[in-house]
């Protein structure tokens, strides 16, 4: 036993000199177990980089929505309110989120006052009900997610603006093109097929390029003229920077973070990777992506250029956390590989519709 111990009755000599008794240890002894766990101090929205997430995109929900369905919202939240000492599953945006708070965990070491950290918001139209149960989970994983937006069915636009955000993934397409209409960074995610270990200590984020980081002007030359006119418009234009995509934003945002890890002398230890991973072949249109991005004081830590090539094998050798592409085929090439992906609905390439048929998003619907 150690010194510092109380004997095995609960009190020592002298709080029995003070006439502390049995009782007054074990209530000492509940007290303290309800005191909280110290936990690090929530950034403001205006500084931190806020990424919202759906419930369906965090966690597993697809029994509960087919009851939502089938037998509508109040058979919906009675099964909930049953089931809210039941934690939901993890879902396809949870490695995401985990490494998310891994790379801020390194920022607190290092900048113990900086409000630049991510801050990851729970958005959900569900009823307000279900927060009890979401609560519970963030708590039995042990999440650092503070903020919860709950509509009951009201539209999210107006809190993702208030919030900042920098980043939407949603289980849902319709509130996917929704947000990108607005102008907010935004993606359909994906379950993979498979389960693939990816790194708790590195977050790595992979991007396709046309319409997705920059705007969708070459694709349009694809689709209007073949291949052989992209080739020459891309020759011609090598030095005119493209217009920004969609998720330039966040690759800027992830970039900023990057750089205070280099200004610390941990360019080779930093917790975030990129990857532009494109099917721009690199001699005959690479140079114009890299230029942009040059162009934009933007980088990625890694360019591959598969000229046309599947990305699927390429992202299971990188094991990102998640993968963005514009076209359907390409998020189901990398969901068979067991690779996290998000569909960003943007541009002329867009035959949505019709492929998402083949595929469900993660969480249902």
């Amino acid at each position: 036993m150690s010194q510092n111990s109380p004997p095995a009755h609960g009190r020592t000599g002298t709080d029995a000199a003070n006439g502390e008794d049995q009782s007054t240890w074990d209530a000492k002894g509940f007290y303290n177990k309800l005191a909280p766990t110290k936990k690090p101090k929530t950034p403001n929205p205006q500084n931190a980089i806020t990424i919202a997430v759906s419930s369906r995109a965090l966690f597993r929900m697809e029994e509960e929505q087919k009851i939502y369905e089938e037998h509508g919202v109040e058979e919906y939240v009675k099964y909930q309110l049953e089931h809210e000492e039941e934690p939901f599953e993890p879902g396809a945006a949870f490695p995401f989120v985990k490494a998310l708070e891994a790379v801020n965990a390194r920022l607190r070491e290092l900048y113990p006052e900086s409000e630049e950290l991510f801050d990851v918001v729970l958005m959900t139209n569900h009823h307000a009900q279900v927060g009890v149960r979401l609560i519970n989970t963030i708590n039995h994983y042990n999440l650092f997610i503070e903020r919860f937006c709950m509509t009951g069915g009201r539209s999210l636009i107006g809190y993702l603006k208030a919030y900042h955000t920098n980043l939407y993934l949603s289980s849902d397409s319709g509130k996917v093109g929704e947000a990108l209409g607005e102008g907010i960074a935004a993606a359909t995610i994906f379950s993979p097929d498979k389960v693939v270990e990816v790194s708790d200590t590195q977050l790595r984020v992979a991007f396709d390029g046309d319409a997705v980081l920059f705007s969708d002007e070459s694709e349009q030359i694809v689709k209007a003229h073949g291949l052989d006119r992209f080739f020459e418009h891309e020759k011609e234009h090598e030095n005119s920077p493209l217009a920004h995509g969609p998720l330039k934003g966040f690759l800027e945002a992830l970039g900023k973070l990057q750089k205070k890890f280099y200004a610390k002398g941990q360019r080779l230890e930093c917790p975030i990777r990129t990857y532009l991973v494109t099917a721009r072949s690199a001699a005959s249109s690479g140079a114009r992506a890299l230029k942009t991005l040059r162009s934009w004081g933007l980088e990625t830590d890694e360019a591959l250029f598969l000229a046309g090539a599947p990305k699927g094998p390429l992202l299971e050798k990188i094991r990102p956390h998640i993968f963005f592409d514009d076209q359907m085929f390409h998020v189901e090439g990398a969901t068979e590989m067991g690779t996290v992906s998000a569909h960003v609905p943007y541009g002329v390439a867009q035959r949505y519709k019709k492929s998402a048929a083949k595929k469900e998003p993660a969480g249902g619907k």
